[in-house]
Protein backbone atom coordinates (compact mmCIF):
# COMPACT_ATOMS: atom_id res chain seq x y z
CA UNK A 1 0.00 0.00 0.00
CA UNK A 2 1.08 3.35 -0.91
CA UNK A 3 2.35 5.57 2.01
CA UNK A 4 1.50 9.42 2.83
CA UNK A 5 4.75 11.22 2.28
CA UNK A 6 3.39 14.16 4.60
CA UNK A 7 0.89 14.18 7.33
CA UNK A 8 -0.51 17.00 9.45
CA UNK A 9 0.20 15.85 12.85
CA UNK A 10 4.57 16.50 11.83
CA UNK A 11 4.10 19.23 9.23
CA UNK A 12 5.26 21.60 11.80
CA UNK A 13 6.91 23.35 8.64
CA UNK A 14 3.82 23.29 6.95
CA UNK A 15 1.93 25.05 9.96
CA UNK A 16 4.85 27.63 10.33
CA UNK A 17 4.76 28.42 6.29
CA UNK A 18 0.34 28.78 6.63
CA UNK A 19 0.51 30.85 9.92
CA UNK A 20 2.60 33.48 7.75
CA UNK A 21 0.62 32.78 4.49
CA UNK A 22 -2.42 33.07 6.00
CA UNK A 23 -2.45 35.07 9.25
CA UNK A 24 -1.74 34.38 12.83
CA UNK A 25 -5.52 34.86 13.74
CA UNK A 26 -7.23 32.15 14.89
CA UNK A 27 -10.74 31.61 12.98
CA UNK A 28 -13.93 29.63 13.71
CA UNK A 29 -14.68 26.73 11.96
CA UNK A 30 -17.07 27.21 8.91
CA UNK A 31 -20.35 25.99 10.05
CA UNK A 32 -21.67 22.76 8.67
CA UNK A 33 -17.88 21.21 8.40
CA UNK A 34 -17.73 18.10 10.01
CA UNK A 35 -15.24 16.73 12.22
CA UNK A 36 -12.75 13.54 11.31
CA UNK A 37 -12.82 14.62 7.68
CA UNK A 38 -10.49 12.75 5.93
CA UNK A 39 -9.33 14.52 2.91
CA UNK A 40 -5.91 13.61 0.72
CA UNK A 41 -3.93 15.83 -1.62
CA UNK A 42 -2.47 14.77 -5.04
CA UNK A 43 -0.08 16.92 -6.48
CA UNK A 44 1.11 16.67 -10.10
CA UNK A 45 4.81 15.44 -8.31
CA UNK A 46 5.31 15.18 -4.86
CA UNK A 47 8.52 17.20 -4.82
CA UNK A 48 7.53 20.33 -7.05
CA UNK A 49 8.44 23.09 -4.64
CA UNK A 50 4.86 24.77 -5.81
CA UNK A 51 2.63 21.43 -5.48
CA UNK A 52 4.48 21.67 -1.46
CA UNK A 53 3.31 25.37 -0.60
CA UNK A 54 0.15 24.47 -2.36
CA UNK A 55 -0.60 21.26 -0.41
CA UNK A 56 1.04 22.63 2.81
CA UNK A 57 -2.07 25.52 2.79
CA UNK A 58 -4.52 22.64 2.46
CA UNK A 59 -3.30 20.72 5.39
CA UNK A 60 -3.07 24.01 7.11
CA UNK A 61 -7.07 23.98 6.18
CA UNK A 62 -7.90 20.62 7.28
CA UNK A 63 -5.98 21.11 10.98
CA UNK A 64 -8.53 24.99 11.47
CA UNK A 65 -11.80 22.27 10.61
CA UNK A 66 -10.22 19.46 12.77
CA UNK A 67 -10.04 16.62 10.02
CA UNK A 68 -7.46 14.42 8.97
CA UNK A 69 -5.23 15.25 6.14
CA UNK A 70 -2.09 13.73 3.89
CA UNK A 71 -0.42 13.86 0.67
CA UNK A 72 0.38 11.56 -1.60
CA UNK A 73 1.89 11.48 -5.20
CA UNK A 74 4.27 10.85 -7.99
CA UNK A 75 7.71 11.85 -8.46
CA UNK A 76 7.07 12.30 -11.95
CA UNK A 77 4.57 14.52 -13.95
CA UNK A 78 3.53 11.49 -16.27
CA UNK A 79 -0.05 11.25 -17.53
CA UNK A 80 -1.13 8.58 -15.72
CA UNK A 81 1.40 8.72 -12.67
CA UNK A 82 -1.65 9.49 -10.65
CA UNK A 83 -3.56 6.71 -11.14
CA UNK A 84 -1.92 4.26 -8.77
CA UNK A 85 -2.63 6.80 -5.45
CA UNK A 86 -6.52 7.30 -6.84
CA UNK A 87 -6.99 3.71 -6.47
CA UNK A 88 -5.11 3.13 -3.04
CA UNK A 89 -7.38 6.46 -1.70
CA UNK A 90 -10.37 4.50 -2.50
CA UNK A 91 -9.08 1.40 -0.86
CA UNK A 92 -8.42 3.76 2.28
CA UNK A 93 -11.99 5.51 1.83
CA UNK A 94 -10.58 9.09 1.63
CA UNK A 95 -13.92 11.25 2.35
CA UNK A 96 -12.35 13.68 -0.19
CA UNK A 97 -9.83 13.97 -3.23
CA UNK A 98 -7.62 17.19 -3.99
CA UNK A 99 -5.73 16.14 -7.14
CA UNK A 100 -3.50 19.00 -9.46
CA UNK A 101 -4.25 16.96 -12.08
CA UNK A 102 -1.25 15.90 -14.89
CA UNK A 103 -3.68 14.94 -17.36
CA UNK A 104 -7.00 16.15 -18.43
CA UNK A 105 -8.71 12.87 -19.41
CA UNK A 106 -6.21 10.11 -17.92
CA UNK A 107 -7.04 10.07 -14.37
CA UNK A 108 -11.14 10.68 -14.65
CA UNK A 109 -12.21 6.96 -14.78
CA UNK A 110 -10.58 6.24 -11.64
CA UNK A 111 -11.94 9.83 -10.44
CA UNK A 112 -15.67 8.56 -11.53
CA UNK A 113 -15.23 5.49 -9.45
CA UNK A 114 -13.90 7.25 -6.41
CA UNK A 115 -17.55 9.31 -6.58
CA UNK A 116 -19.77 6.48 -7.35
CA UNK A 117 -18.13 5.38 -4.36
CA UNK A 118 -19.20 8.73 -2.13
CA UNK A 119 -15.76 9.69 -2.36
CA UNK A 120 -15.80 13.94 -3.17
CA UNK A 121 -13.26 15.02 -5.91
CA UNK A 122 -12.05 18.74 -6.13
CA UNK A 123 -9.25 19.33 -8.79
CA UNK A 124 -7.34 22.70 -8.37
CA UNK A 125 -4.21 24.09 -9.85
CA UNK A 126 -4.81 22.06 -13.20
CA UNK A 127 -8.32 20.64 -14.08
CA UNK A 128 -9.63 17.32 -15.94
CA UNK A 129 -12.36 17.28 -17.62
CA UNK A 130 -15.37 18.51 -16.08
CA UNK A 131 -17.03 14.64 -15.50
CA UNK A 132 -14.13 14.10 -13.70
CA UNK A 133 -14.61 15.53 -10.10
CA UNK A 134 -17.08 18.24 -8.51
CA UNK A 135 -15.23 21.53 -7.94
CA UNK A 136 -12.16 23.09 -9.89
CA UNK A 137 -10.56 25.44 -7.60
CA UNK A 138 -8.77 27.86 -10.12
CA UNK A 139 -6.41 30.05 -9.26
CA UNK A 140 -7.35 32.79 -11.45
CA UNK A 141 -9.38 33.37 -14.60
CA UNK A 142 -7.11 31.36 -17.13
CA UNK A 143 -8.13 34.09 -20.22
CA UNK A 144 -6.77 36.61 -17.75
CA UNK A 145 -3.46 34.36 -16.90
CA UNK A 146 -2.75 33.90 -20.43
CA UNK A 147 -2.99 36.99 -21.47
CA UNK A 148 -1.95 38.84 -19.12
CA UNK A 149 1.70 36.86 -19.73
CA UNK A 150 2.01 37.94 -23.22
CA UNK A 151 1.08 41.60 -22.22
CA UNK A 152 4.02 41.72 -19.71
CA UNK A 153 6.43 39.48 -21.98
CA UNK A 154 5.58 42.42 -24.50
CA UNK A 155 6.54 45.52 -21.98
CA UNK A 156 9.88 43.50 -21.46
CA UNK A 157 10.76 42.93 -25.28
CA UNK A 158 10.07 46.53 -25.89
CA UNK A 159 6.84 45.41 -28.19
CA UNK A 160 9.14 43.36 -31.13
CA UNK A 161 11.26 40.97 -31.09
CA UNK A 162 10.94 36.43 -31.11
CA UNK A 163 9.80 34.77 -28.02
CA UNK A 164 9.56 31.28 -26.73
CA UNK A 165 7.70 29.39 -24.60
CA UNK A 166 8.57 26.70 -21.74
CA UNK A 167 5.86 24.51 -20.87
CA UNK A 168 5.44 21.63 -18.49
CA UNK A 169 4.16 18.58 -19.89
CA UNK A 170 2.11 18.66 -22.96
CA UNK A 171 -0.58 17.48 -21.51
CA UNK A 172 -1.25 19.79 -19.00
CA UNK A 173 -4.82 21.21 -18.94
CA UNK A 174 -4.03 24.28 -17.22
CA UNK A 175 -0.45 25.18 -19.24
CA UNK A 176 -2.77 24.51 -22.76
CA UNK A 177 -5.39 26.61 -21.45
CA UNK A 178 -3.06 29.58 -20.64
CA UNK A 179 -0.91 29.16 -24.09
CA UNK A 180 -4.08 29.27 -25.87
CA UNK A 181 -5.06 32.47 -24.60
CA UNK A 182 -1.57 33.80 -24.76
CA UNK A 183 -1.95 32.87 -29.09
CA UNK A 184 -5.19 34.76 -28.81
CA UNK A 185 -3.94 38.11 -27.15
CA UNK A 186 -0.85 37.56 -29.93
CA UNK A 187 -3.47 37.87 -32.29
CA UNK A 188 -4.02 41.60 -31.52
CA UNK A 189 -2.76 44.21 -33.61
CA UNK A 190 -0.27 45.70 -31.03
CA UNK A 191 1.80 42.25 -31.04
CA UNK A 192 2.51 42.32 -34.96
CA UNK A 193 6.20 42.18 -34.25
CA UNK A 194 6.37 39.69 -31.82
CA UNK A 195 7.07 36.61 -33.22
CA UNK A 196 6.10 33.05 -31.31
CA UNK A 197 8.61 30.94 -32.49
CA UNK A 198 8.58 27.53 -30.29
CA UNK A 199 6.93 25.75 -27.35
CA UNK A 200 9.23 23.85 -25.59
CA UNK A 201 8.52 21.33 -23.02
CA UNK A 202 10.26 20.75 -19.58
CA UNK A 203 8.24 17.81 -18.16
CA UNK A 204 8.26 19.83 -15.39
CA UNK A 205 11.68 18.59 -14.39
CA UNK A 206 14.01 20.86 -13.61
CA UNK A 207 17.12 19.29 -15.67
CA UNK A 208 15.22 18.89 -18.68
CA UNK A 209 14.06 22.58 -18.68
CA UNK A 210 16.81 23.93 -17.93
CA UNK A 211 18.44 21.69 -21.32
CA UNK A 212 15.44 22.86 -23.11
CA UNK A 213 16.64 26.54 -22.29
CA UNK A 214 19.86 25.98 -23.51
CA UNK A 215 18.55 24.36 -26.85
CA UNK A 216 15.99 27.54 -27.72
CA UNK A 217 19.32 29.88 -27.29
CA UNK A 218 21.03 27.60 -29.76
CA UNK A 219 18.44 27.25 -32.25
CA UNK A 220 16.85 30.97 -32.31
CA UNK A 221 20.15 33.33 -31.98
CA UNK A 222 17.91 36.27 -32.22
CA UNK A 223 15.49 35.44 -29.28
CA UNK A 224 14.56 37.92 -27.17
CA UNK A 225 12.20 36.47 -24.32
CA UNK A 226 11.55 33.11 -22.67
CA UNK A 227 7.86 32.65 -21.11
CA UNK A 228 7.74 30.07 -18.80
CA UNK A 229 4.38 29.56 -17.35
CA UNK A 230 5.31 26.66 -14.76
CA UNK A 231 7.57 27.43 -11.56
CA UNK A 232 9.83 24.43 -12.04
CA UNK A 233 10.53 25.90 -16.16
CA UNK A 234 10.86 29.78 -15.15
CA UNK A 235 13.05 28.81 -12.42
CA UNK A 236 15.40 26.81 -14.62
CA UNK A 237 15.40 28.65 -17.47
CA UNK A 238 16.91 31.92 -15.08
CA UNK A 239 19.02 29.76 -13.59
CA UNK A 240 20.62 28.64 -17.24
CA UNK A 241 20.29 32.39 -18.30
CA UNK A 242 22.08 33.81 -15.08
CA UNK A 243 25.49 32.36 -16.02
CA UNK A 244 25.52 32.39 -19.72
CA UNK A 245 26.21 35.37 -22.00
CA UNK A 246 22.14 35.54 -22.79
CA UNK A 247 21.99 37.28 -19.73
CA UNK A 248 20.77 40.85 -20.18
CA UNK A 249 19.66 40.47 -23.77
CA UNK A 250 17.41 37.35 -23.37
CA UNK A 251 14.23 38.48 -21.03
CA UNK A 252 12.99 35.56 -18.67
CA UNK A 253 9.14 35.85 -17.40
CA UNK A 254 6.18 33.61 -16.77
CA UNK A 255 4.81 32.35 -13.13
CA UNK A 256 7.03 31.57 -10.20
CA UNK A 257 7.12 31.40 -6.47
CA UNK A 258 8.93 34.88 -4.92
CA UNK A 259 11.06 32.80 -2.71
CA UNK A 260 12.53 30.79 -5.73
CA UNK A 261 12.83 33.85 -8.34
CA UNK A 262 14.42 36.20 -5.50
CA UNK A 263 17.80 35.76 -6.27
CA UNK A 264 17.06 36.06 -10.18
CA UNK A 265 15.45 39.41 -9.79
CA UNK A 266 18.17 40.58 -7.55
CA UNK A 267 21.42 39.59 -9.80
CA UNK A 268 19.12 41.07 -12.95
CA UNK A 269 18.22 38.34 -14.41
CA UNK A 270 14.58 38.57 -13.86
CA UNK A 271 13.02 41.70 -14.23
CA UNK A 272 9.46 40.81 -13.71
CA UNK A 273 6.87 37.45 -13.18
CA UNK A 274 3.77 36.78 -11.87
CA UNK A 275 2.04 34.41 -9.60
CA UNK A 276 -0.67 33.94 -6.70
CA UNK A 277 -0.25 32.62 -3.89
CA UNK A 278 -0.26 28.69 -4.09
CA UNK A 279 -0.42 28.46 -0.02
CA UNK A 280 -3.90 30.01 -0.37
CA UNK A 281 -5.27 28.21 -3.26
CA UNK A 282 -4.55 24.69 -1.76
CA UNK A 283 -6.43 26.23 1.60
CA UNK A 284 -9.57 27.17 -0.77
CA UNK A 285 -9.22 23.63 -2.42
CA UNK A 286 -9.76 22.24 1.05
CA UNK A 287 -12.53 23.67 2.64
CA UNK A 288 -14.39 23.22 -0.95
CA UNK A 289 -13.59 19.90 -0.50
CA UNK A 290 -15.20 20.36 3.66
CA UNK A 291 -17.60 21.37 2.08
CA UNK A 292 -18.79 18.90 -0.82
CA UNK A 293 -17.75 15.92 2.02
CA UNK A 294 -20.10 17.54 4.82
CA UNK A 295 -23.10 17.80 2.11
CA UNK A 296 -23.49 21.47 2.65
CA UNK A 297 -22.62 21.91 -1.17
CA UNK A 298 -23.08 19.65 -3.98
CA UNK A 299 -20.92 21.64 -6.64
CA UNK A 300 -24.05 23.53 -8.22
CA UNK A 301 -23.33 27.02 -9.66
CA UNK A 302 -24.69 29.88 -7.66
CA UNK A 303 -24.02 27.58 -3.92
CA UNK A 304 -21.55 29.06 -1.58
CA UNK A 305 -19.39 28.18 1.46
CA UNK A 306 -17.22 29.35 3.77
CA UNK A 307 -13.36 29.10 3.51
CA UNK A 308 -11.44 29.95 6.51
CA UNK A 309 -9.86 33.07 6.29
CA UNK A 310 -10.39 33.43 2.63
CA UNK A 311 -14.32 34.08 3.44
CA UNK A 312 -16.95 33.74 1.61
CA UNK A 313 -16.68 31.88 -1.91
CA UNK A 314 -19.39 31.10 -4.67
CA UNK A 315 -19.50 28.30 -7.41
CA UNK A 316 -19.28 29.30 -10.83
CA UNK A 317 -20.61 27.84 -13.80
CA UNK A 318 -19.29 24.06 -14.65
CA UNK A 319 -18.26 23.94 -10.95
CA UNK A 320 -15.52 26.75 -10.86
CA UNK A 321 -14.26 28.90 -7.93
CA UNK A 322 -11.69 31.33 -8.69
CA UNK A 323 -9.11 32.19 -5.51
CA UNK A 324 -8.29 35.75 -7.46
CA UNK A 325 -6.03 37.85 -9.90
CA UNK A 326 -2.21 37.10 -9.93
CA UNK A 327 0.54 39.60 -8.82
CA UNK A 328 3.51 40.82 -10.70
CA UNK A 329 6.84 40.57 -8.62
CA UNK A 330 9.76 42.91 -9.77
CA UNK A 331 12.53 44.49 -7.27
CA UNK A 332 9.97 46.85 -5.96
CA UNK A 333 7.97 44.17 -4.20
CA UNK A 334 9.52 40.92 -4.35
CA UNK A 335 10.57 41.24 -0.82
CA UNK A 336 7.36 41.96 0.25
CA UNK A 337 6.40 38.23 0.05
CA UNK A 338 8.09 34.91 1.15
CA UNK A 339 6.18 32.24 0.17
Amino acid sequence: MLKPLRHIGTAAASAALCALLLGLSTTAVAAGIKDGLKIAFLPKQINNPYEVIADDGGLAAIKEFKGEGKVVGPSDAGASSQVQYINTLITQRQNAIVIAANDENAVVPYLKKAMSQGIKVVTFDSDTAADGRQIFVNQANAEGIGRGQIQLVSKLMGGEGEFAILSATPNATNQNTWIKWMQEELKKPEYAKIKLVKIAYGNDDDQKSFVETQGLLQAYPNLKAIVSPTTVGIAAAARYISTSSSKGKVAVTGLGTPNQMRAFVKNGTVQAFQLWDPGQLGYLAAYAAAGLASGTITGKEGESFDAGKLGKRTIGPKGEVILGPPTTFDATNIDNFNF
